[in-house]
């Protein structure tokens, strides 16, 4: 029988009883919606998956999409490897709190990420809940944040003058396309309502964000940074502690999320894909 158990920190839980190697029932599928929904970042341990049953999860939560600057594994459209080498000499990748792709028109709802390759120190990753940020905001910082746009891009990461960009080391193992695309700006409310619980929440942060519309940078900078400081707080945080043969699904509105470091001397390797929602025509 399928369980839920919930982490015990800001979010996340931890769902037994399921075997993602096969197609889910109906009654699965919605039990793992519900909890997504309520608990943002879902743990699937013990899970013997290949490449196909990561599609087939996918694709059972949502669509494939694009992803902008990753390229695939061989023989794969939809799979990324977020892979580091023993003896790699280029800055960790994604240790930047995040929403994944937020710069898109229509940034995806989720990501899934699976451990194949896993140190036995170090290399979790942190996730904070957005929805419990913006619950517990002073009223003040929210009242200044209600109804602004945020402007977000990818400029300072993809774009070849960025972090990934041309001068990054080449001893990367991670397959990054850096593009001039990354330049592109799109705006997203900064306070939005999520689709299916219907919870108010922050979308996105400095960094992707780059800008407000309608404010000059030197008072949008400050108030986003005011805002970062507030919306990364220790007590709103999850740490995920990684095991070979997990699963790691999160809802891309709810969280941000960043990687972390501390497993110099060993090689670490993830099977990436990320969940669009179906666009109307």
């Amino acid at each position: 029988m399928l369980t839920v158990t919930p982490s015990g920190q800001a979010c996340g839980a931890i769902v037994e009883g399921v075997n993602l190697n096969k197609t889910l029932s109906l009654a699965e599928l919605q039990a793992i919606q519900e909890a997504w929904w309520e608990h943002h970042v879902l743990s699937f341990p013990d899970q013997q998956l290949n490449d196909d049953d990561l599609e087939r999860v996918t694709q059972s939560l949502g669509h494939f999409g694009e992803e902008p600057f990753f390229e695939p594994i061989d023989g794969r459209e939809h799979i990324c490897a977020v892979s580091r080498r023993s003896d790699e000499q280029a800055p960790l990748f994604a240790e930047a709190w995040h929403t994944d792709w937020s710069f898109l028109e229509h940034p995806p709802i989720g990501t899934c990420l699976y451990g194949i390759t896993i140190p036995p120190k170090g290399g979790d990753t942190s996730f904070i809940d957005q929805h419990k940020a913006f619950e517990f905001m002073p009223d003040d910082l929210r009242s200044r944040i209600a109804d602004l746009t945020a402007l977000h891009s990818a400029v300072l990461a993809y774009s070849p003058e960025g972090a990934y960009g041309a001068g990054d080391s080449r001893d990367r193992s991670m397959r990054i396309v850096y593009s001039e695309k990354a330049k592109e700006v799109r705006p997203h409310p900064l306070v939005q309502t999520h689709p299916e619980s219907r919870k108010k929440m922050l979308f996105g942060c400095l960094g992707y964000i780059v800008g407000i519309e309608g404010m000059a940078e030197e008072h949008a900078t400050k108030l986003l940074t005011e805002l970062y400081e507030w919306q990364t707080r220790p007590e709103f945080q999850y740490h995920h502690a990684w095991h070979e043969h997990t699963l790691l699904l999160w809802d891309n509105r709810s969280v941000l999320h960043r990687a972390n470091g501390g497993y110099d001397g060993f090689d670490r390797l993830l099977h990436r894909t990320t969940i669009y929602a179906e666009q109307s025509s």
